[in-house]
């Protein structure tokens, strides 16, 4: 979880399989290491966030907010840069033996990330970023 009035990387949730027992582990996690607040939670449109148990969950923690980015625009959710930079600087071309030294180099990364974390900005207007995600047509395409 990315919390994002500070750029801190929460919640242990490495997981193999991505199902909706994950993400309801996920949550409970989340809600554990914020008990007071209310939380608002930014994720894709997969399946596993809107199945049935995750939603009966969600009915009984009113506290919790889902927040659903539309289908291709990954880019709205702000843990995914986070995403990109730990596969750029700790995953990719690494060499890993197993699946438990993948996990203890990811958990080594996001700890050292968090000693020098800050919030993501951005740094483009709306207009710049709408602009760039419906670009003019160059060409005609009717044959």
């Amino acid at each position: 979880a990315l919390e994002v009035a500070t750029g801190k990387i929460t919640a242990d949730a490495c997981y193999q399989r991505h199902r909706n027992g994950e993400f309801l582990a996920f949550l409970k996690q989340v809600a554990k290491a914020h008990p007071r607040v209310k939380l608002h939670v930014v994720c894709d449109n997969y399946g596993t966030h809107n199945h049935p148990n995750v939603k009966a969950w969600l009915a009984k923690h009113p506290r919790i907010t889902m927040h659903f980015t539309p289908t291709s625009a990954s880019w709205m959710n702000m843990v995914e840069v986070f995403f990109g930079i730990i596969t750029r600087q700790a995953i990719r071309r690494g060499t890993f033996a197993s699946v438990p030294d993948l996990i203890g180099a990811i958990r080594a990364f996001i700890d050292a990330y968090n000693q020098r974390c800050e919030p993501f900005r951005w740094t483009k207007t709306a207009d710049q970023i709408l602009t760039k995600a419906n670009p003019k047509k160059t060409s005609d395409t009717r044959h």
